[in-house]
């Protein structure tokens, strides 16, 4: 049970981490679990256990689960961790009882995304802002998500099926509500720098990846222009990897298709991870006409 008074009830307290499996092994676990503890640290919540600890009871709680999965399958594997119980009053900032500490899986679903790998997606500016970092660093992977889907609102609202791109205040592309943004252009991989972005796991392999197949990589702020005239656009999430963008605002990015850059780079992360990722989505998807 988790009580009603808890703080990531009562305040939405609670550091977050989210990994996935491919062929039902995790992907780069430790680099999740070790941010996680540096978003502990930050935000002063005690878990009461080590990383080793941490780790290890994440791989006894995805065994226990793993029987639930088709031979195909994957799953999330999810880490929420809150101060523990809120006591209404002066300081709330005092853990006042043992951290409360949620890890769990669920099913991979992927059909939400599939259709972009082949047709991308369309990328949409809300007029909501990024939270700044000088309110709350972006770094700090949290659960206070309500600024997130107010946004996400606003992106639904100009097409339902949009994904949203958040700007900071002064303009700059930021984030997705769950994940970083990517564009080809001059001849490179772009991506913002992460001042107002999560330092995504999933943002470092696509740079690795880069590296792998010679494309270089800049950081470097981004504004709607260099997105409207690029080559290519992505964004790169632990469930999708990366989801193609071939239009932004309503105008096409590049020619309007898949690009070659973006298509390497899923391949790539395939032939890394052993699991066709695209693939894999469109099977959810059933047969298709």
């Amino acid at each position: 049970m988790i009580s009603v008074f808890d703080s990531a009830v009562m305040l939405g307290d609670t550091v977050t981490e989210s990994t996935r499996t491919f062929a039902h092994k995790p992907f780069k676990l430790e680099q999740h679990v070790e941010r996680l503890y540096k978003s502990l640290k930050v935000t002063r919540i005690n878990p009461g256990m080590t990383r080793d600890e941490m780790i290890a009871l994440s791989l006894r709680v995805l065994e226990a689960n793993l029987h639930l999965l088709g031979p195909e399958d994957d799953c999330w594997l999810v880490h929420n961790i809150s101060r523990g119980l809120s006591v209404a009053g002066a300081d709330p900032t005092v853990q006042r009882s043992p951290a409360t500490i949620i890890i769990f899986t669920s099913p991979m679903i992927l059909t939400d995304w599939a259709r972009f790998y082949v047709e991308g997606c369309h990328a949409v500016t809300p007029p909501s802002r990024a939270m700044p970092a000088q309110a709350l660093d972006a770094r700090i992977k949290n659960r206070s998500r309500m600024a997130y889907t107010l946004a996400e609102i606003e992106v639904k609202l100009v097409d339902p099926k949009a994904q949203g791109i958040l700007l900071d205040v002064h303009g700059n592309i930021a984030e997705n509500k769950g994940g970083n943004f990517f564009i080809v252009a001059d001849g490179m991989l772009k991506t913002p720098v992460t001042s107002n972005a999560l330092a995504g796991i999933s943002r470092a392999t696509v740079i690795e990846l880069a590296a792998d197949l010679g494309v270089p990589v800049r950081e470097c702020d981004l504004q709607p222009y260099d997105v409207y005239t690029c080559d290519e656009a992505f964004f790169t999430s632990t469930p999708y990897c990366i989801m193609p963008a071939t239009r932004f605002n309503g105008l096409p990015v590049g020619d309007g298709l898949v690009g070659d850059v973006t298509k390497r780079l899923l391949a790539a992360w395939s032939t890394r991870v052993g699991v066709d990722i695209v693939g894999q989505a469109m099977r959810q998807l059933g047969p298709q006409p």
